[in-house]
């Protein structure tokens, strides 16, 4: 095995490691990077191990980072970010998990179907997976354990529908990807809707198909009926979400803005139905409905 094979084998485990240790991502990768390269000089420069990495290669690093720097698809990368996590601490999956337990509660596995949909409207606004999954399993795991739900079928919802944020668009894996492999964002964006959607579907699926074989498992939990109220209140709570999916994404496909532009339409929506939530928030709160 070669010295270039130690060491990325090294810096791979090191940090599988370190992520353990409950530090940001983000931290850890420039610390690794830095560190792993440190010894590499070392290694080729002061014990002439030919590892390949010197000062000149090294320097390398600025053209790289500039060129980066220089791409404008790049630039919807922090924006689709911010998008997703204002969406995230806005309230609007709040709304969404308890209007669609309200309609899906007289189904068996009913609660694990609403999370499946929020994780959809989630991956179609957010593109982050971390994201996702955090906020499915703070809104749905604890009512899911609660109304007893198994656990494998609980923890296995919130992972696996978390997961379609790499996947659904605005995928921030699909911009990177586009980046390296020189091809349209949008024809990415648009060749990834139809399985996405088709996965969300099969996840449905199985989970109706797991509550009518094992009923005890994945109960109904309705306990109120279901009138128009319910109804308007889950159309409400959906509109938000499916306007700025529209607004990001229609624009993409129709050819009305690159996907830089769609993103900075994305970000300016979510910063407009965040504060409208707000708004809302306070005048539910002074008529003292909540």
């Amino acid at each position: 095995m070669s010295p270039n094979e130690i060491l990325a084998l090294l810096m791979f485990f090191g940090f599988i490691v370190s992520v353990f240790t409950g530090y940001p991502i983000a931290w850890l990768l420039g610390g690794l990077s830095i560190l792993f390269t440190a010894l590499a000089i070392i290694l080729e420069v002061d014990f002439h191990v030919p590892v390949g990495v010197d000062w000149s290669y090294t320097s390398l690093t600025i053209d790289r980072v500039w060129n980066v720097m220089e791409n404008w698809v790049m630039v919807a990368l922090p924006m689709f970010i911010f998008m997703g996590l204002l969406l995230d601490r806005s309230g609007i999956a709040g709304r969404l998990m308890t209007s669609f337990a309200k309609l899906l509660g007289p189904v068996r596995g009913g609660l694990a179907i609403t999370v499946t949909l929020i994780g959809l409207l989630l991956a179609a606004t957010t593109g982050i997976i971390g994201a996702s999954v955090v906020l499915l399993a703070l809104l749905g795991l604890p009512v899911m354990m609660k109304e007893g739900y198994d656990t494998s079928l609980a923890a296995g919802t919130v992972c696996a529908v978390g997961t379609l944020g790499i996947l659904i668009p605005p995928s921030i894996m699909l911009v990177l990807m586009a980046d390296r492999m020189a091809m349209s964002v949008g024809d990415l964006f648009l060749g990834a809707v139809f399985p996405g959607a088709l996965l969300g579907g099969l996840y449905v699926t199985y989970i109706l198909v797991y509550g009518f074989l094992k009923p005890e498992h994945a109960p109904a939990t309705q306990r109120e009926p279901i009138d128009l109220k319910v109804v308007w209140e889950l159309f409400m709570a959906i509109v938000p979400a499916a306007f700025l999916i529209l607004a990001v994404l229609g624009s993409i496909f129709f050819g009305l803005a690159t996907p830089t532009e769609a993103a900075g339409v994305g970000a300016a929506g979510a910063l407009l139905l965040a504060a409208l939530n707000r708004s809302a928030e306070h005048v539910r709160v002074a008529r003292g409905i909540i």
